[in-house]
């Protein structure tokens, strides 16, 4: 299994998101989505539109089987409501365009956010880096570690800070300054 990383650079990401919002709306919600709200991409592309007409996401993660409950960012509901209010009552937020209501799969999702990297000239790029792009922000914005533990179900605050890459981050910078 490849190691993927976070998309440490904003002006990247804001690159990102332009080139997912001009190429696909559908694409560029995944994305957002990813970023904002810190779910695995499983459980974002379960979502209905349902799920997204309401202050809070409500779930059953599928890889933990725990109940979450996510606060839709304000700053984002008026592009998402603007967005499922086009979609069918149940229909999937990431609707494949193969068969009926049903959402695009893992491998598609990947294929796009591999696109949008390629784009901004990026490498090691996954499903996951949504999620660690999403905890690696938060962590610059707050540097409070255990509500992102927390956020991310993590047991203990060294895992969380190695899943955003934050350990990775120290690592280089020493590196950096180190001289013999």
């Amino acid at each position: 299994m490849n190691f993927v990383q976070p998309v440490r650079n904003l002006e990247k990401l804001d690159k990102m998101k332009e080139y997912l919002r001009k190429k696909s709306e559908r694409d560029y919600i995944m994305f957002l989505l990813g970023i904002t709200v810190g779910l695995r991409i499983s459980d974002i592309l379960s979502l209905k539109k349902e799920d997204l007409l309401k202050t809070h996401i409500d779930i059953i993660e599928k890889k933990t089987r725990k109940r979450k409950r996510v606060k839709i960012p304000g700053y984002i509901k008026k592009e998402l409501f603007s967005y499922v209010n086009k979609l069918n009552d149940g229909s999937y937020v990431i609707l494949s365009r193969q068969g009926t209501n049903k959402p695009i799969n893992r491998s598609t999702a990947y294929r796009i956010l591999r696109e949008a990297a390629d784009h901004v000239n990026l490498k090691e790029i996954g499903t996951h880096t949504l999620r660690k792009t999403f905890g690696y922000h938060y962590y610059k914005q707050t540097k409070d570690v255990a509500m992102l533990q927390e956020l991310f179900n993590h047991t203990d605050q060294s895992t969380t800070l190695k899943y955003i890459g934050i350990n990775q981050d120290l690592i280089d910078e020493a590196m950096d300054k180190f001289r013999i």
